[in-house]
C-alpha cells in the first residue's frame, strides 16, 4: 500500500513538473513592433495598419514603437538584438540592404527571421511639367549628349533614390556621374525644387511624387519595375520605354530577431498572409498610393538577399562602398 502511494505521489509530481514547464501558446501578452523611422511617415503608417490588423488575428495588442536615428541603424539594430521570443518584432525597410555596403553597420538581412514582405514601391523618373523631355528615351539621349549638364535630387548622397538613378545609368552603359546628384532632405523638397527649375530629374516613387504630378507641376516618364503601376497606368516601364531591365524601389516587410521559435514563425506567417490579402489592408494601401508586394518567410529572405547584392554592385560602382564598422 505504501509503495502504491509513493508511485501515485511520484506521478503527480512529474505531472506538475510537465505542466509547470510547458510553454503557453504564443502570444499570451502584447507584442512590440519596432519601426526605425519617425511617426507620420510612410513606413510608420504602413506598420500601424499592419499592427492593427494583426491584433485581430493574434488576439493581443501590437504596439508600434518608433526607434529612430543613425539613418535607420538604431531601429534595425533594436529589432536584431531583441530577445527571440516573438514579443519584439519590427518592420525592416530597404535600407537594411544598403547599410553594410555604406559602412554604417554590420547588420545584414541574415541577422533576422524574415516573416513577410508587405510593400514594394518602385522608383520612377520624373521631370518638371515644363521639361522639354516628354519620354524616357528623349531624357536618356540628352544625358548621353550632355554628360554633367542635367542634375538630379531626391534623397541624401548614397540614398535609395540616388542609387536608383546611378544603377539605371550603369545599366545603360553610362557613367553614373553623368548626372550629378544634389543631396536633399527627401523627395518632397526635391520635387519642389524640380518644379522651380533648380534641378532636372527626381528619381523617386510615384506615391512620393503624387502631389506634384496631380498638381500638374511634374511629369513621370517611366517606372523602374517589371509592370506599370496602378496609380499611373499610362506611365511605361523602363523596359517599354528604353529597353532597360533595371528594377529597383523601396520595400518594407515584417521580421523578428534571428532564431524565432518555429511556432511563432508559422503563426506570424499565417497572420501576415491574412493581413496582406484583407480588403482593409488593400484599401488602406491603395488610398495612399502604396504598392502591395507580398512574399512569405524564406521567399522574403531571398528577396532581401538579392536586394542587398544589387545595392552592393551599384554602391561600389558609384564609389560609395565603405568597410563595415568593427
Amino acid at each position: 500500500m505504501k509503495s502504491k502511494r509513493l508511485i501515485t505521489l511520484s506521478l503527480t509530481l512529474c505531472a506538475s513538473v510537465v505542466v509547470g514547464t510547458a510553454h503557453a501558446a504564443w502570444p499570451e501578452r502584447p507584442i512590440t513592433m519596432i519601426v526605425a523611422w519617425g511617426a507620420g511617415g510612410g513606413t510608420d503608417a504602413t506598420a500601424r495598419i499592419i499592427a492593427t490588423l494583426l491584433e485581430k488575428e493574434l488576439g493581443q495588442p501590437v504596439n508600434v514603437v518608433n526607434r529612430t536615428g543613425g539613418n535607420g541603424v538604431v531601429g534595425h539594430a533594436a529589432i536584431a538584438k531583441a530577445k527571440p521570443d516573438g514579443y519584439t518584432l519590427g518592420m525592416l525597410t530597404v535600407e537594411i540592404a544598403m547599410m553594410r555596403h555604406q559602412g554604417l553597420t554590420k547588420l545584414t538581412p541574415a541577422d533576422y527571421t524574415p516573416l513577410a514582405l508587405m510593400n514594394v514601391d518602385p522608383a520612377a523618373v520624373s521631370v518638371s511639367a515644363d521639361s522639354p523631355y516628354k519620354t524616357m528615351g528623349e531624357l536618356m539621349d540628352a544625358i548621353k549628349a550632355n554628360p554633367g549638364k542635367l542634375k538630379a535630387s531626391g534623397t541624401g548622397q548614397g540614398g535609395i533614390w540616388h542609387i536608383a538613378l546611378a544603377g539605371l545609368l550603369k545599366n545603360m552603359k553610362l557613367d553614373p556621374a553623368s548626372v550629378p546628384f544634389i543631396p536633399s532632405n527627401g523627395a518632397a523638397p526635391a520635387m519642389l525644387e524640380l518644379a522651380a527649375g533648380g534641378i532636372d530629374i527626381v528619381p523617386t516613387s510615384l506615391p512620393e511624387a503624387r502631389s506634384m504630378i496631380d498638381a500638374g507641376k511634374a511629369r513621370p516618364l517611366a517606372v523602374m519595375a517589371d509592370k506599370r503601376e496602378p496609380l499611373y497606368p499610362d506611365v511605361p516601364t523602363l523596359k517599354e520605354s528604353i529597353g532597360s531591365d533595371w528594377r529597383i524601389g523601396v520595400w518594407r516587410g515584417i521580421a523578428g530577431p534571428k532564431g524565432l521559435p518555429d511556432d511563432v514563425v508559422s503563426k506570424m506567417e499565417a497572420a501576415l498572409d491574412k493581413v496582406n490579402h484583407s480588403q482593409e489592408f488593400k484599401d488602406f494601401m491603395q488610398k495612399r498610393g502604396f504598392g502591395i508586394g507580398y512574399a512569405s518567410g524564406t521567399e522574403y529572405g531571398a528577396y532581401m538577399k538579392k536586394s542587398m547584392d544589387d545595392f552592393g554592385e551599384v554602391i561600389t560602382a558609384i564609389g560609395m562602398e565603405r568597410p563595415a564598422p568593427n
